[in-house]
């Protein structure tokens, strides 16, 4: 079966101002890169048009409609110290949350085995009511409700392999026995949280930090512990927040990994997902800063899915 790629040119306009490392080329780069290689394989789509009650099975609905007022008409404004917005930047934050409801549902209805969701803003540092680390909305925890309320599933796995803890998808799920939120992550680093003793209400939460200077091999095998736990959880269906940003080259940590280990730890959460969820896999971009280094890392993310599915 084929991988979907959702994507929009609307993240072109979500500008974040001259110097930002949330750059509008981040999702160019990837685009650009994979309408070269023209696989045959990819099934490209756009996103869904979300709707309000979508999103406020999440968020609060005072933050929506704080969000949704907060876009200037022209120039820049923030959400918080790191979230930059302008005008393009509505339409950029909807479709994003956007893309994960037709990854979804392209699963669900058979379109395709699984999907990458190619988007900015970023998701996972955002709560159920503030903005944080370059997030407006959290787009993998509005997948994962909209996969426990619209199709009834009992068990969704948010693997979040950002370099940064994904605050955000922690918070929204910290109580949810329903949601099992694994995250590998540099530690002690930002936002602050992630130690192993987080762990939910349910024992729901599983974080594996670790130190400043990561190589490949420590990294792999410490995911070991990650997909030990998803085996025990036995998901109906798992959300990936791909960040890229361990990558060596990722001027916003040190973290040593090699771009072919994205696909390796892609590999491996898809071989798991075939025992439990008959590999329905959706993958949302988080962070990732290099440009060359997100190109590349992307491209075998990818590869991985359209191989394994």
């Amino acid at each position: 079966m084929k991988t979907g790629l959702i994507t929009s040119n609307t993240y072109q306009n979500h500008d974040t101002g001259p110097g930002h490392p949330e750059q509008i080329a981040r999702v160019s780069v990837i685009i650009e890169n994979f309408k070269k290689y023209n696989n045959k394989n990819i099934l490209w789509k756009k996103p869904s048009i979300i709707t309000d009650d979508i999103i406020k099975d999440t968020h609060d609905a005072s933050y929506v409609d704080l969000v949704k007022n907060s876009f200037p008409t022209k120039g820049f404004s923030s959400l918080d110290g790191d979230t930059i917005i302008s005008p393009g930047s509505k339409r950029a934050t909807f479709d994003a949350a956007g893309s994960i409801i037709a990854a979804i549902d392209g699963v669900q209805n058979k379109e395709f085995k699984n999907a990458f969701c190619s988007v900015r803003p970023p998701g996972h540092h955002c709560n159920q009511n503030k903005a944080a680390g370059f997030c407006i909305l959290n787009n993998v925890a509005i997948g994962a409700k909209y996969l426990l309320n619209k199709y009834k599933y009992k068990k969704v796995a948010i693997v979040d392999f950002d370099v940064h803890h994904g605050n955000g998808t922690q918070d929204i799920f910290y109580n949810n026995k329903n949601v099992l939120f694994i995250s590998t992550h540099q530690y002690p680093y930002y936002p602050g949280t992630g130690s192993e003793k987080e762990k939910g209400k349910f024992n729901n939460i599983c974080n594996i930090p670790l130190p400043a200077g990561t190589n490949s091999e420590e990294y792999l095998n410490a995911f070991e512990f990650a997909l030990k736990k998803l085996k025990e959880f036995q998901p109906e269906f798992i959300l990936i927040s791909a960040g890229f940003d361990g990558h060596i080259a990722d001027p916003l940590a040190q973290l040593k990994l090699d771009t072919d280990d994205f696909y390796e730890i892609t590999k491996r959460i898809v071989e798991t997902s075939k025992k439990f969820s008959n590999g329905k896999v959706v993958s949302i971009l988080e962070g990732g800063y290099d440009l060359q280094a997100l190109q590349d890392s992307t491209k075998r993310h990818v590869d991985a899915l359209l191989e394994f599915n």
